[in-house]
């Protein structure tokens, strides 16, 4: 699964609970992007986790599952993102949660589409870091050091820096980039156009657009160009 996701450099993340119209899911589906991921903190369910990777698979694309809540653990997907907070103390977000869904699934978990997220939460507005109790007040040492649990010790593929619904301090990412040698470095949270999407792809290998989708969808198309150009940049100083 790990090189399932290596090419991804930009990804929509569409939320089963918003709304999202067929004109603007058909732009967002063919903009482009390498990849959709299907997650929401909360408000997630099954019936509409199910109608809208119905309403995806009329494009030819990846889609994956960010797997928030058992009740909405549909099949279906090309791959299952598997969260686990590592900023909290509440280890039901590390590991407890884990453990009962492969008590309740067992058999029935296809482990071979499935991929562990090491999720450093640094918003504490947001709906993720209320939830899960997350310590977002981290600096960059701090951040930096759970990017490494991840990274080294516990040898995760991606390493999600989740500012979710603000734009992130640059600097914690530098640090987490320089820090991360092997995890694939995810970066999400308050992308509102191609310039803020610019600066995140050039510390990270994959850049999540998600809540401005939902606002001002022809200035979340602007951010799959801009990614790409980042790209193109990283090609020529090579």
């Amino acid at each position: 699964m790990r090189q399932m996701i290596e090419p991804w450099r930009h990804v929509f993340k569409l939320d089963p609970d918003r709304e999202l119209g067929d004109r603007e899911l058909a732009a967002v589906c063919q903009s482009g992007t390498d990849a959709i991921i299907v997650g929401g903190s909360t408000g997630v369910t099954y019936e509409n986790t199910v109608s809208l990777l119905a309403r995806i698979r009329q494009y030819d694309l990846p889609c994956a599952l960010e797997v928030s809540d058992l009740e909405a653990a549909v099949p279906g997907f090309d791959l299952y993102m598997i969260p686990m907070v590592l900023n909290t103390a509440d280890t039901s977000w590390i590991l407890g949660h884990h453990r009962r869904a492969i008590e309740r699934f067992g058999s029935l978990i296809p482990w071979e589409l499935l991929l562990t997220e090491g999720y450093i939460v640094l918003n504490g507005d947001s709906s993720v870091a209320r939830l899960t109790g997350a310590d977002c007040s981290l600096d960059a040492a701090a951040a930096g050091a759970y990017a490494q649990i991840a990274d080294k010790l516990m040898n995760l593929p991606v390493v999600y820096l989740e500012y979710s619904g603000t734009y992130g301090d640059m600097e914690i990412v530098r640090e987490v980039r320089e820090l991360v040698e092997q995890s694939q470095l995810f970066y999400g949270g308050g992308i509102t156009g191609p310039e803020e999407a610019m600066q995140v792809a050039a510390l990270c290998d994959t850049v999540v657009v998600g809540n401005i989708i939902y606002s001002n969808v022809e200035q979340a198309l602007l951010t799959v160009q801009a990614v790409r150009d980042t790209r193109q940049l990283d090609r020529e100083n090579l």
